[in-house]
C-alpha cells in the first residue's frame, strides 16, 4: 500500500526477544503440528526434513521460529493500521539467558510518545 502521492515508505522492523522454553515437547508438538498442516506449503519431503530438524533442535530455537508470524508481530504495533508486511526474515537461536539489560529493564514496555 502507497500512500496519495504514490511514493512508498518502508520501514525496517527489529524485535529482539528472549523466551523461556518451560516444556520442549509441547513446542516441538505445535511446530510439528504445523510443518504437517494440509495448507503448509511442503511437499512430503520437505516436511520430513523440518520435522528432523524440529525434532533433533534440543534448544526449541528451530521449532519457535515455525511458530512465530510477521502478522503477529506487526500486531504488537498499537494505533497503526496503515501497513502492509512486504518481506520478513526471522532468526530464532539458543541464549544463555535474558541479559543484564533485560533483567534491568524487565516489562519496561510503556514508552512516553
Amino acid at each position: 500500500m502507497s500512500d496519495e502521492s504514490g511514493t512508498e515508505r518502508y520501514l525496517r522492523l527489529t524485535v529482539e526477544l528472549t523466551v523461556e522454553v518451560q516444556d520442549i515437547g509441547a513446542l516441538q508438538a505445535a511446530a510439528l503440528k504445523e510443518i504437517n498442516h494440509p495448507e503448509a506449503d511442503l511437499d512430503d519431503d520437505e516436511r520430513r526434513e523440518q520435522a528432523e530438524m524440529v525434532s533433533a533442535d534440543d534448544s526449541g530455537a528451530t521449532a519457535l521460529q515455525w511458530l512465530i508470524e510477521p502478522d503477529h508481530v506487526l500486531g504488537l504495533i498499537e494505533h497503526v493500521e496503515q501497513i502492509e508486511p512486504r518481506e520478513a526474515v526471522l532468526g530464532v537461536e539458543p541464549s544463555e539467558g535474558p541479559s543484564e539489560e533485560d533483567d534491568e529493564h524487565d516489562h519496561d514496555h510503556d514508552h512516553d510518545h
